[in-house]
């Protein structure tokens, strides 16, 4: 195990190296610069800028520079926002897409499996139709879709929750809901038939055989095989929802990192878009770390195939 979590945290760690390189280099690439994009400034203050962001030294200096950076975990000052760092920039505005993020996953992971598992259980029958069609509308309707009409439906005409903003839970519900939606669908879809081709399987009609009731052969048999592949889905999904929805975010007023990263985009504001970047991709290879963890807890095959393998 240890050997195992010591290759995952190499790769882990690799991977961040090479997009923090290319993320710098593309953006070194693009046209223009942070400064005169959206109004003229003389030569003299501008060269002046260039010199006090070191954006005047050869390329190569600026990486070496930017990387000595990362290692201590300083990403630089923003181009755009005067007296602000990313670190501050991240600081201010993660900790909100996390709250709102963490809720949404609970919801969707609750709510998911639920309805894949009754679908299964009720396979081909109205029950089992009416879930996955809930299913196909969540993955069909955008999230900046649903946001509004929970908006106008919840909020407006029902008074039940706040339109917008951010500081209490009622006003988490509906951009929580609206983010949950598809990752809700897409985990109810993969239960639902996961569960159905487990049942399938001749343990479980042994199982049965025995005379083991639906309760025990659900949580002795077929729960730890079916979610395998929703822990797989989970790990991405989980990393995208935790950085935030940009457009739910600004639907609903809430100040997250979203609206960051694509305001970053609009400023070129170089140092805030390879930092965003950097950390959303910190972001997924942990999460998907913790699926690795997780599926040896699960399923001790997968942790015996790769000691075995790494003896080989």
């Amino acid at each position: 195990m240890t050997k195992f979590l010591i290759k995952k945290l190499s790769y882990l760690l690799f991977s961040l190296f090479v997009v923090a390189t290319l993320t710098f280099f593309l953006m070194h690439a693009i046209p223009g610069d942070p400064f005169t994009q959206d109004k003229a400034i003389p030569e003299e203050i501008l060269q002046a800028m260039f010199k006090h962001y070191g954006l005047d030294q050869p390329l190569y200096i600026q990486y070496i520079d930017y990387i000595k950076g990362l290692l201590s975990f300083d990403l630089g000052p923003s181009f755009k926002y005067q007296g602000r760092t990313v670190n501050e920039i991240i600081a201010e505005g993660f900790p909100v897409s996390l709250y709102l993020g963490v809720e949404a996953l609970v919801f969707s992971v609750i709510a998911g499996i639920t309805l894949g598992s009754i679908a299964s259980f009720k396979y081909l029958k109205w029950q089992d139709h009416l879930t996955m069609t809930i299913a196909v509308l969540g993955i069909s309707i955008p999230s900046f879709i649903l946001a509004t009409f929970l908006q106008y439906l919840l909020a407006m005409k029902l008074d039940l929750f706040p339109v917008a903003r951010w500081g209490t839970f009622s006003q988490t519900v509906l951009p929580a809901l609206s983010l949950a939606a598809l990752p809700m669908a897409f985990i109810a879809r993969l239960t639902r038939s996961n569960m159905i081709e487990v049942f399938q399987q001749d343990y479980v009609q042994t199982a049965k055989s025995k005379g083991l009731n639906s309760f025990q052969i659900v949580t002795r048999h077929v729960i730890r095989n079916a979610l395998l592949p929703v822990i797989t889905f989970l790990g991405p999904l989980a990393a995208a929802i935790l950085t935030g929805s940009f457009a739910v975010e600004k639907i609903f007023g809430i100040p997250g990192l979203g609206q960051w990263f694509v305001l970053s985009i609009t400023n070129r504001d170089y140092t805030v878009i390879m930092g965003t970047t950097i950390f959303y991709s910190a972001i997924l290879m942990f999460c998907v770390f913790v699926v690795d963890i997780l599926y040896c807890f699960i399923d001790p095959r997968i942790k015996f195939q790769q000691e075995h393998a790494s003896h080989e």
